[in-house]
């Protein structure tokens, strides 16, 4: 105790402990989660997707129609490279309807349905028989 003191006296450095402040308002912020519309109207505009999606706090929903009905081959290299990354963050991705896709980081998971089978025009039951 006695030799902290003297040392402190002759470099005038304190070896007490210094506390910081941290502001946890921004914390917080991060921690939320966000589900954000886009629309894909070009290919160029999955920059902007990714990017979001690399922050790993935000579920995208996003609008194919617009490329979709001016050129197919860049939708399919646009979906290919949001599926990639959606593997790469290990998140889920879906469509909904023809021109809705779903992707989630990977805390989250999409419900995927599993159609029941059908069985020449009748359907088969979860209890195996048909009725």
């Amino acid at each position: 105790m006695v030799l902290k003191k003297l040392k402190e006296m002759f470099t005038g450095v304190s070896t007490e402990a210094d506390y910081v402040e941290i502001d946890l308002g921004q914390e917080a912020r991060k921690s939320k989660v966000l589900v954000r519309p886009f629309i894909l109207r070009q290919f160029d505009d999955i920059n902007e997707i990714l990017n979001t999606l690399r922050e790993g706090y935000t579920i995208a929903v996003i609008d194919i129609r617009p490329l979709k009905t001016k050129d197919v081959i860049e939708l399919k290299r646009a979906i290919s490279k949001v599926k990639k990354t959606a593997e790469a963050l290990e998140g889920s991705i879906a469509g909904f309807g023809e021109n809705i896709i779903i992707v989630t980081p990977s805390f989250a998971e999409i419900h995927k349905a599993v159609p029941k089978p059908v069985a020449k025009g009748i359907e088969l039951f979860d209890e195996g028989k048909f009725e």
